[in-house]
């Protein structure tokens, strides 16, 4: 079982979670130091658990392809891929510098292109196996300050829902996880401001993580992490695209102005509650 993105968050939670049940874990992430100490933790609590580290910056594709020939060289097989690791900011889109994008895409859509089409086709020659991919709420909605950001979660969601349509009968889980806001102890990426349902939508990153295995394991198409949430995002399912603008229209013009209120009403600024205030799971963890 491989997992990326281990080094904090919700990787390193379903890290400790799937620690308990695998007889194997390869654990992923670009900090060697919180490796080891996930490692020790690990061993520590379950002494019989195989764990094997590799420290990679998923944001470079020849690093993912030195991963996967380690892996092979060492002869370990992976059955479960779990592709948490991704990257966030927060910004207008014309600010943000084009290395950091180009870093955003690599890790967020690269990467688990690459490491799902080197792991599953022995997955379907096994007839068993699974791909659990960690991606985000926030990939549904229109959210201002988020533009790469949600792209590539909104990518990762197209790419899960076909590959699941494919894979169907061979054997092989597909599930997507896409959680709304998170509490993380802190140890996450800085985070974009908040709408005024954040608290109450916010859930443990141990519960995140139980409810995101859950789901895996019964083989659902698509889990969304907290009850709240969860209705939340089958809510805005139901709304058309004009609202949804209309909705987030007030954080543009917060994040470009400073302010939700300034200039004449545009056609489609209609009064509107702020469903959720970004994504839940903007992380730095490539």
């Amino acid at each position: 079982m491989l997992i990326t993105g281990v080094s904090s968050g919700i990787g390193r939670e379903l890290a400790r979670q799937l620690a308990r049940r695998a007889r194997t874990l390869v654990l992923v992430a670009r900090s060697g130091e919180r490796l080891d100490a996930l490692r020790e933790e690990l061993l520590a609590l379950n002494p019989t658990l195989g764990v094997w580290v590799e420290q990679c910056d998923l944001s470079q594709p020849e690093h993912v392809d030195t991963l996967l020939d380690s892996l092979r060289r060492n002869l370990i097989r992976v059955d479960v891929l779990v592709n948490n690791a991704g990257m966030g900011d927060y910004g207008l889109y014309e600010q943000e510098s084009w290395p950091r994008i180009h870093q955003m895409v690599q890790a967020n859509m690269t990467a688990p292109l690459l490491l799902t089409r080197r792991l599953v086709r022995r997955m379907v020659e096994r007839k068993r196996g699974g791909i659990l991919n960690i991606g985000s709420g926030g990939g549904s909605a229109f959210v201002p300050g988020l533009a790469v950001y949600a792209a590539t979660q909104r990518f990762l969601d197209g790419f899960t829902e076909a590959l699941r349509l494919e894979l169907l009968g061979t054997g092989v889980v597909v599930t997507q996880v896409a959680p709304g806001p998170v509490d993380t102890g802190g140890d996450e990426a800085a985070q974009p401001p908040e709408g005024p349902l954040a608290a109450w939508l916010r859930i443990p990153v141990a519960r995140c993580a139980s409810e995101a295995l859950a789901g895996f394991e019964r083989a659902e198409p698509l889990v969304y992490p907290g009850r709240a949430h969860r209705w939340m995002m089958r809510l805005a399912a139901l709304l058309p695209r004009r609202t949804k603008r209309a909705v987030w229209l007030p954080a543009a013009r917060r994040l470009r102005y400073g302010t939700a209120q300034l200039g004449p009403a545009h056609p489609e600024s209609a009064p509107g509650l702020l469903l959720a205030g970004g994504p839940g799971n903007v992380r730095d963890e490539a």
